[in-house]
């Protein structure tokens, strides 16, 4: 049964809206998987919420970004596809990629830095993308991929600041508010923002009063200083071990930051690696730590007071973990 939700608001110029999130999904929906929605009662107590996991860590490839990887790919004309597809990435945006291109037929180049773990690196090659390494920094990432670009006549993919991969991402708020219209707040991890732009433009669009609530590591809060600036701030040295989330906001997602999610709450590195532990032990699912930053919000001292909030989603983004370099002992 489709939900009620309260009337839409008027669209806004960002770089998705709610029609091409609806066409997003209608168009990965053959490849995507719909992820469940779990509970957990020890949780809901620690956080004195009722709260709906989005188990992203579910999709293909062990994270969100497979969908917004995928509607971008489906969307290029065929002749440019033959050309295939370029992007850098260290992590859960190379593995989507690879696969989706695979899914299409079609190539995929990955620049990634020389000192990407392994068993990444093996994931993509796994997915049959062509790895490229480079130096380990932004600087080498983009020039590489520019001159890769250059000699194979590909379309790039970036990993978050691009229209359709953005449309792609806000799939999961549909999914989200099909099977649970009743809540009053969804807590995004955030990184480059293109996770939370998609998942913010749509829930608002179906539900002007939800709360979209950003949640980002301390060691890597440039969102939460670029909101409250009023302007992008450079990403922060990369030493939180939330390595999903060291990215900085992107031009086309720091507008629905800025404009659309309520808050950011910063998180500690210890809270990020109790609460990663704590879903592992209690609910038996395997979470990276970008997820665990969402975790550690919903069980937060913030969160008792927000005394309006009774139903809380929470995005597990992602579960691909390095057990070489876990947390905890």
């Amino acid at each position: 049964m489709t939900p009620r939700h309260d009337a839409a608001v008027a669209p806004m110029c960002y770089a998705a809206d709610l029609d091409s999130i609806r066409a997003a999904r209608r168009r990965i929906e053959p490849f995507a998987l719909r992820t469940p929605v779990l509970t957990s009662a020890t949780l809901d107590e620690i956080s004195g919420r009722r709260l709906a996991f989005k188990c992203e860590i579910f999709q293909r490839t062990g994270s969100f970004k497979f969908r917004g990887a995928t509607n971008a790919i489906r969307m290029i004309d065929d002749e440019s596809a033959a050309r295939g597809v370029v992007t850098h990435s260290s992590g859960n945006h190379a593995q989507a990629l690879a696969l989706a291109a695979r899914m299409r037929g079609i190539s995929a180049h990955v620049v990634m830095p020389s000192n990407s773990a392994q068993i990444k690196k093996d994931a993509v090659r796994g997915y049959g993308a062509t790895i490229i390494e480079c130096e380990a920094t932004l600087e080498a990432r983009e020039s590489t991929a520019a001159r890769v670009l250059a000699q194979t006549g590909g379309t790039m993919i970036p990993p978050f600041n691009h229209p359709n991969v953005i449309a792609g991402q806000g799939t999961i708020a549909l999914e989200l508010l099909d099977e649970c219209p009743q809540l009053d707040c969804i807590i995004v991890p955030l990184g480059g923002g293109g996770l939370i732009s998609g998942i913010a433009i749509a829930a608002k669009a179906l539900k002007p009063s939800i709360k979209i609530i950003g949640a980002e590591p301390e060691l890597a809060g440039d969102a939460a200083a670029s909101k409250r600036e009023g302007s992008i701030q450079p990403a922060m040295t990369p030493l939180t071990i939330a390595d999903g989330l060291r990215t900085a906001l992107g031009p086309l997602t720091f507008p629905v930051v800025r404009d659309l999610v309520d808050e950011i709450v910063l998180v500690s590195e210890d809270d990020i690696a109790l609460h990663m532990r704590l879903v592992w032990e209690r609910m038996k699912i395997t979470i990276e730590p970008s997820a665990a930053v969402a975790v550690a919000v919903a069980c937060s001292a913030w969160m008792r007071q927000q005394h309006d909030l009774a139903d809380v989603g929470v995005i597990l983004c992602g579960g691909n973990v390095d057990l070489a370099a876990l947390p905890f002992d």
